[in-house]
Parts: C-alpha cells; sequence; structure tokens
C-alpha cells in the first residue's frame, strides 16, 4: 500500500469548494475510482492554520498510480486546471510506502 501526500493553502473564499473537490467523495476520488488499485482519500485539515490542509490518497501500487496517470493524463489536467484558483499553493510532499501501523488505518480513513 502507498500514500500520495499533497499539502494545500486554501484561499480563505473557497474553503467549502476545495473540501467538495478533494474530499473523499470529490471530484478526484471519482477520477481516481476509475481505476484498479485506488483504495481512497483522506483529507485532513490543520488544526493550527484551518486553510492549510493535506490529502492522502491511497493506492495499492506505485505502478497503479502510475497506470491511472498515464491513463487519465487528459482528464487529470483538466480536473488541476479547474481546481487550481481554489488554493494558494499546492505542493506533492511525496509517495510514501506504508511498512507498519493499525491494521484499520490501512485503507481506511
Amino acid at each position: 500500500m502507498i500514500r500520495v501526500v499533497w499539502a494545500f493553502v486554501v484561499r480563505a473564499d473557497a474553503i467549502d469548494r476545495f473540501e467538495q473537490a478533494y474530499g473523499a467523495n470529490g471530484s478526484w476520488a471519482r477520477l481516481f475510482e476509475q481505476y484498479a488499485g485506488y483504495r481512497g482519500t483522506m483529507l485532513c485539515r490543520d488544526v493550527a492554520n484551518p486553510r492549510r490542509y493535506t490529502t492522502i490518497d491511497l493506492w495499492e501500487s506505485v505502478e497503479q498510480r502510475t497506470a491511472m496517470l498515464a491513463a487519465s493524463r487528459l482528464v487529470y489536467d483538466a480536473l488541476d486546471r479547474a481546481c487550481a484558483s481554489l488554493t494558494e499553493s499546492e505542493d506533492e510532499i511525496g509517495v510514501f510506502e506504508a511498512l507498519s501501523g493499525p491494521p484499520d488505518l490501512e485503507g481506511k480513513p
């Protein structure tokens, strides 16, 4: 299982729209769920800075995520452009492999 972690600073006037687009049932999750290996998205908000968020996308493997990126490039890029106005910054933190942790966290927000 891998986790793809992104960090965002959301525009103050776009918080509701951002949470809808990036949440577990949002536009991004609906795109990803069309592809093998996707196991869900966790949306997290910083307690100290409520405009700062992370998303954690769960995939069974790097190869499955890479296949999704290749197959959905046009749709992915269009969605990325549509969501760009919601944020002040967006950074992919990295792709992480889970080495240990409680079993109930594997694929479940």
